[in-house]
């Protein structure tokens, strides 16, 4: 049993400073103490790594959890996020399939900071949250994920703080080798490769009577899958429906007021789609690290760690898009409103192909001084300079995302059924007689390609002091000082072609594309794995067509001189007819902290306190170059397109500025040999979102009715700021043993939310509902006719209005001004609170092999959104419950792990892609993973192994603010690995 006796000696005292400064400043204090005879017997695999990472927990100060790795080479999962799961209070988002980011005690990726080696990491997409499964865990040697405050750590972990550690080659000074090869197979693959590789190879020595140092690692994966999917882009709170129906036509079962009127909201949907998507993914990582010690108290250590991850996406779409009003013919809702049956004319129907290719650049070049000056003081000084890119368009051919869509609005009325099932229907009745489009009928609808590069960096430097002071009267081991100065920028542009190539079906083209070109496929092995999937459902067949092909015929057919615009076809997103925007926030931030560590008994109790604060004082700039807005065109239809000013575009420059002061106090009570008791208090922060910062005012392009969004930002946003309580109670029964309950508070003010102004802005008048508009209507309805969006732009003309060259209706000055929903950040004036209970226990079997370990968290707060409000909200995004299993045997060479992670239903976010102004919820439905894996010892070096991911088929969904209001269903299925690893010590 690891017990620590607190005794006030000399060597405790040492002992209990190293601690005092944290798990990886313990390990390079090591490498500069080598005159210590220590003896280290070092247990492998799942055993020794559950061990490792349990005494760390119970070593350090504050409330702590560590994952280690198994031996060198092998971390506990292929993916860090899937690792971290395994902690307490940690819950992982997936893409693609795959653990990308976490939540911390029910706060999403956006409130947690990712360290490397203790140095600050950039986010990923120009974001703040890090994605991990752009870095392999080969090279990783442990996970540290530190829960309460620390004024020694950079701040930006209101959840957490994760610090990823990387093996050094002077903290072991022994040779050490390992190289593994798998292959991986992805059932999900249809496009790619059935087999796909991965290597991974480690090599650290130590050279020069340990004097020298080097170590390398290398890791390259290729994964082939597919996702299938189906997705609605937004819900519509409250449309206009028709009041004519008849009364078989609707069926409404909200109450009814004393005057007749129905009770409560109603909510549509603003389109229905169905897609699958082929990837390729890549991903090469590399680390390497050069260490120098050329006197005992003195490391010098170089390093370099880089990721390069390309994912290249090629997708089929199928789907429809919904007007409302006078477009619908019948309707049927649910108790909350939400409708689940809808017969809605107008509009069209299409298939869309995409392709993309984004290439993710990550590197981070850093120096580290570790000297001990003297006997009682320990100065480090580390600089890095970190960065990572994300560019979407890698792609060599398009430079951008592409998408090209073809369909037909030759359609009778067209359906939306969700009353049974999983995944809702959407069948469209053609003027052919049918619910299929011919292939003969295809016509092109219109194109569009996105450029949208993002970049973070960041900068810093810090100096770290540790000053062993040995006051045994009062207790007082060391105080810990530090002062750092941080530059992190943000960066990123948009480039939108615009809607190009022949926009709309009115003049059509279906000649363009001949029937041969048109692959029709049914879907009977479509979302398969949803009730109501697969043959079930409708559509039941959908078109497959060659990208290649459609962009090669648009660009010879569509061309300006016969479009009579300049929205010719063209592969790329600077488009004469597109916009283009970029812009940054910086942010230069000064800070110090300091810390003191003490070490005495109450009531012969022994106990530990660590005490500090950190201030910091943060400048704000942000930049932004955006094209200036003019008018609002209508194309026809559901189509609406700003208009923007020729030539240069503005920028704006704006600055803001904050300071916090950030207290902390860790208690730590031996009450027996194996009983530990926690109290912690302390403030931590996280800064407002990168879109919230960027200054300027941004209008949508497509700003068609009931989604006519824009957004500002604001660079004095102040960070959200948590008091933060933590309480826990750790039973050490047995080596590798023990059960921990804990419980946290967490009161956070300045919560940063959205609020949705509904606002005028002077010179943008709306056709919509003006006097042309209403005239229209009239006219229409007075013949006894559906008044569609198509049949009134028609209408209009008849009237008398005519196209301009571009072929748009233009507004009139006596049209009604536009009224935009512009989406603002604010800090809300009310503080909010999270709490929740963390319990865990972890069990060795004896000799027998078997372990157990188990953990849940449960949480609470004020900070849920309420669904029944059409109020603007600020919710907490990721608050849930989750829990974590896992079992395994290990015994003479054979290790076996089974592994379950479970999360409850959680919001993801507020707003939604083509949601109403009252800025709807999209929440993910609870998600349940079944993992395995099984290693086999050959030899004392060679291993062969195998491993099964979702081996439960689990799949994604998500809703708005009802589970009947659908939003997305994905579906990956399980994928397997078989491979061997060499290594020797």
């Amino acid at each position: 049993m690891n017990t620590f006796k607190f005794q006030q000696s000399k060597i405790a005292l040492y002992v209990c400073a190293a601690l005092s400064t944290g798990f990886t400043v313990n390990a390079q204090a090591n490498e500069a103490d080598k005159e210590k005879d220590v003896e280290v017997i070092e247990v492998r695999g799942i055993k020794g790594s559950l061990i490792r990472s349990m005494n760390v927990k119970r070593d350090m100060s504050g409330v702590v959890d560590a994952i280690s790795a198994e031996e060198m080479g092998k971390f506990p999962d292929t993916n860090l996020a899937e690792s971290l799961q395994r902690i307490t209070g940690v819950a992982v988002s997936r893409s693609n399939g795959e653990g990308s980011q976490i939540t911390v005690r029910g706060f999403g990726p956006d409130f947690n900071l990712v360290t490397l080696n203790g140095r600050q990491m950039p986010g990923t997409g120009n974001t703040r949250s890090y994605s991990f499964e752009n870095l392999s865990s080969s090279g990783v040697s442990a996970l540290e994920v530190y829960k309460t405050a620390r004024a020694d750590n950079p701040t930006g972990g209101l959840g957490a703080t994760v610090n990823i550690v990387t093996a050094k080659p002077l903290s072991s000074a022994t040779e050490k080798f390992s190289v593994s090869a798998k292959a991986i197979h992805d059932s999900s693959n249809e496009a790619g490769e059935d087999i796909t590789p991965e290597f991974s190879a480690l090599y650290s020595n130590t050279y020069l009577d340990d004097t020298v140092g080097f170590a390398i690692s290398f890791n390259h994966h290729r994964r082939d899958f597919q996702q299938q999917g189906a997705n609605i882009q937004g819900w519509q709170a409250n449309v206009d429906l028709p009041s004519n129906l008849d009364a078989d036509k609707v069926v409404d079962p909200r109450p009814l007021d004393d005057e007749g009127n129905r009770v409560g909201d109603h909510f549509f949907p603003r389109d229905m789609n169905y897609g699958i998507a082929d990837f390729q993914r890549e991903r090469t990582n590399g680390h390497i690290v050069f260490q120098y010690a050329p006197v005992d108290d003195m490391v010098f250590t170089l390093d370099y760690v880089g990721t390069k991850a390309v994912t290249g996406m090629n997708s089929i779409g199928w789907g429809m898009w919904n007007d409302y009003g006078g477009n619908i013919n019948a309707y049927e809702l649910d108790e909350n409103g939400t409708v689940i049956y809808a017969d809605i004319g107008g509009n069209d129907g299409s298939f869309t192909a995409s392709r993309a290719t984004t290439e993710v650049d990550e590197r981070s070049l850093g120096f580290n001084f570790d000297w001990q000056v003297t006997d009682s003081l320990k100065l480090t000084l580390d600089y890095h300079d970190s960065q990572s890119e994300t560019d979407n368009g890698a792609d060599k051919g398009l430079g951008s995302h592409g998408s090209l869509v073809l369909g037909s609005d030759q359609l009778i009325t067209k359906m939306y059924d969700y009353r049974t099932g999983e995944v809702p229907h959407a069948n469209i009745l053609w003027n052919n007689g049918t619910n299929e489009l011919l292939a003969s009928e295809m016509d092109s609808h219109f194109s569009q390609f996105v450029h949208s590069p993002g970049k973070a960096t960041v900068d810093q430097i810090q100096l770290d002091g540790i000053w062993d002071v040995y006051y045994d009267d009062i207790g007082l081991v060391n105080i810990q000082f530090g002062a750092a100065r941080t530059e992190q920028e943000m960066s990123g542009s948009n480039a939108w072609s615009g809607l190009i190539g022949g926009f709309l079906f009115n003049p059509s083209w279906p000649e363009l594309f001949p029937d041969g070109m048109f692959t029709k496929h049914d879907t009977s092995d479509f979302l398969d794995a949803f009730a109501g999937g697969g043959s079930d459902l409708n559509p039941h067949y959908y078109y497959t067509f060659d990208f290649d092909e459609v962009v090669a015929r648009s660009e010879a057919f569509l061309t300006n001189e016969l479009l009579g615009g300049d929205d010719s076809f063209a592969t790329t997103a600077y488009h004469d007819l597109g916009t283009f925007s970029k812009g940054s926030v910086t942010e230069e931030t000064t800070s110090i902290y300091l810390s003191s560590f003490w070490e005495f008994e109450i009531a012969d109790f022994p106990v530990q306190l660590n005490a500090g604060v950190r201030y910091e004082e943060t400048d704000v700039t942000s930049n932004v170059f955006q094209p200036v807005p003019t008018s609002v065109w209508w194309k026809g239809g559901s189509e609406w397109h700003t208009q923007y000013l020729p030539g240069e575009n503005n920028t704006l420059t704006l600055t803001g500025e904050h300071d916090v002061f950030l207290p902390m106090l860790d208690i730590k009570v031996e009450l027996t040999d194996d009983l530990v008791s926690r109290v912690s208090w302390g403030k931590t922060i996280s800064r407002a979102p990168l879109g919230d910062l960027a200054g300027g005012r941004s209008l949508s392009g497509s700003p068609k009715i009931g989604s006519r969004n824009a957004s500002e930002g604001n660079t004095n946003l102040l960070p959200f700021e948590s008091t933060n309580f933590d309480l826990s109670l750790e039973y050490y029964y047995a080596e590798g043993s023990y059960a921990a309950i804990g419980y946290f508070d967490k009161s956070v003010k300045n919560f940063i939310g959205s609020q949705i102004v509904s606002t005028t802005i002077e010179g943008f008048n709306d056709i919509y509902k003006g006097p042309r508009w209403n005239q229209a209507v009239a006219d229409i309805e007075a013949r006894g006719e559906q008044a569609t969006n198509d049949a009134i732009f028609a209408q209009i003309q008849a009237n008398g209005s005519t196209l301009n060259e571009q072929g748009y209706i233009t507004p009139n000055s006596d049209d009604p001004l536009m009224v935009w929903d512009i989406t603002r950040p604010f800090n809300a004036p009310d503080t909010k609170s999270v709490d929740g209970i963390e319990v865990a226990v972890q069990h060795l079997i004896g000799e027998t092999g078997f372990g157990v370990g188990v953990n849940a968290t449960f949480v609470n707060g004020d900070v849920e959104f309420d669904v029944n409000s059409l109020d603007q909200q600020t919710p907490l995004t990721g608050l849930s419950d989750s829990a974590n299993l896992q079992a395994f045997y290990e015994k003479d060479g054979l290790s076996i792990k089974l592994t379950y992670a479970w999360r409850d239903e959680y919001l993801i976010g507020v707003g939604q892609d083509q949601g109403s102004s009252d800025n709807p919820p999209q929440f993910a439905k609870a998600f349940g993973q079944w993992d395995m894996s099984v290693n086999y010892d050959l030899n004392d070096q060679v291993t062969v192994f195998f491993e099964g991911i979702n081996l439960n088929n689990e799949t994604e969904q998500g809703y708005g603010r009802y589970e009947r209001q659908f939003l997305f269903a994905r579906e990956y299925g399980p994928r397997y690995a078989v491979g061997v690893r060499y290594s020797f010590n």
